[in-house]
């Protein structure tokens, strides 16, 4: 799966970025748009099911347009 990973960079506040949780029972606020189909990050979407690096954090677009923290990526 690691060669298959987009870096992305760290969130810039200044662009749209879907809501990054720790996992999935972690509770959202009411003030995000959700059900959205895809996940943003940094103004860029990107399809259900996809995984890209931040840094060397694993995120996954899980469904409602959130990302999930999927593990670290090991130099």
């Amino acid at each position: 799966m690691a060669e298959q990973l987009i870096q992305v960079g760290a969130p810039d506040p200044e662009r749209r970025t879907s809501p990054i949780i720790d996992d999935e029972a972690e509770e959202l606020s009411l003030d995000y748009e959700l059900e959205t189909g895809v996940c943003y990050f940094n103004a860029t979407a990107y399809p259900i099911g996809s995984y890209v690096l931040s840094g060397d954090e694993v995120l996954h677009c899980e469904e409602r347009g959130v990302w999930v923290r999927s593990g670290e990526l090991q130099p």
